[in-house]
């Protein structure tokens, strides 16, 4: 099977219809990520501008927003009250995920599209409601799965499709990170009220929409396993582990630490070969993708692409040409509704049906 179409216009945006346009966006929360990953690639992007942030403390965010040339800046409680709502066309909801709610809710209140960090709320129950309320304003909803846009999982998921690997058996996923490197004890992710979980939440998110998008398919089932040790990690999950089956047997196990060596690794094995990256989850994919079938081991390294940026101007283009978008509030719906069943299933110790 010859793979090199697959590779000679590797960064290809396969999903663009457009040549021009703009969205004005609103940052909500202006958080580690917001700061050093989103707004850079705002600006960069092609499709999109940030003509607003929204911060607790505006006076803080002024430096941010010289530096970015964002022109207004608000408080929370300014933007809920539609203020400034005339500078902006969509919003990005940057703030830890208790809420999430609260602003992507105001925002398609006020007919605004709404780019939401994952997982999409605190639990199902919440995102069910910002998905009903942005479908009740007309308004786009997705879920930022900055993977789902980036060149190596996109060539990835259409080598599987072409049945380059055969039929999929199995997928491998997995996500770890030493969470206090980085963070101090008292960081939101510790909070189950605040985050909606612990490393499965978090990180294992990643391999779970990540392998339903490879594989263009729901899991059936779910069995999960979550250790938490002492202090920070007593009241979330600090280790997770599930095992998913869907419907043409194939199955999926995808794990997560807030407290083991950094690593994340993603392979699909197929009944005639295999397809993997290295180190996909991390935020600065490789590029790397390396294809195996019969005596055939094909190994291609792209050119470096800012996912974020492939994001932000993928939910532009949605916006603009309303076409539907892929990672939609149902998407982050579905893995909601995997992860509360894996953790129940880590309760309970039995198999969970979805």
């Amino acid at each position: 099977m010859d793979l090199n179409g697959y590779f000679e216009a590797f960064t290809r945006r396969d999903w663009r219809t457009i040549e021009e346009g703009r969205v004005r966006i609103a940052v909500i929360g202006l958080g580690g990520f917001a700061r050093e990953r989103a707004l850079p690639a705002i600006r960069d992007a092609e499709f999109c501008e940030a003509t607003v942030l929204v911060s607790s403390s505006p006076e803080k965010a002024g430096d941010l927003a010289g530096t970015f040339g964002v022109e207004r800046v608000l408080d929370y409680e300014a933007f809920r009250d539609g203020a400034g709502s005339d500078a902006y066309d969509a919003v990005y909801v940057a703030t830890p995920p208790a809420f999430h709610e609260k602003y992507a809710t105001a925002a398609a209140d006020l007919g605004k599209h709404v780019l939401c960090e994952k997982p999409l709320a605190v639990d199902h129950a919440a995102a069910e409601r910002i998905v009903a309320t942005c479908a009740d304003a007309g308004v786009v909803c997705m879920t930022a799965y900055r993977l789902r846009t980036e060149p190596a999982v996109r060539r990835m998921r259409e080598l599987i499709a072409d049945g380059a690997i055969g039929e999929p058996v199995q997928v491998h996923g997995g996500f770890s990170a030493r969470l206090l490197d980085d963070m101090s004890p008292d960081t939101w992710r510790l909070d189950p009220d605040v985050a909606g979980g612990g490393a499965l939440m978090d990180l294992g998110v990643y391999p779970l929409n990540t392998t339903r998008f490879l594989l263009d398919a729901d899991p059936v089932s779910v069995v999960a396993e979550t250790h938490s040790g002492d202090a920070p990690f007593d009241r979330v999950d600090e280790h997770a582990a599930l095992q998913l089956t869907f419907s043409n047997g194939a199955t999926a196990s995808c794990t997560a630490s807030f407290d083991a060596h950094p690593d994340s690794r993603l392979q699909v094995l197929g009944t005639d070969g295999q397809v993997l990256i290295a180190d996909p989850f991390g935020g600065d994919v490789s590029q790397e993708i390396v294809v195996e079938r019969g005596d055939t081991h094909t190994r291609y390294a792209g050119p470096s692409v800012d996912e974020v940026r492939e994001e932000f101007d993928y939910f532009a283009h949605c916006v603009l040409t309303g076409e539907d978008c892929e990672t939609d509030g149902e998407d982050g719906l579905a893995d909601l509704r995997i992860i509360e069943a894996a953790y129940e299933s880590a309760e309970t110790g039995e198999r969970i049906e979805l």
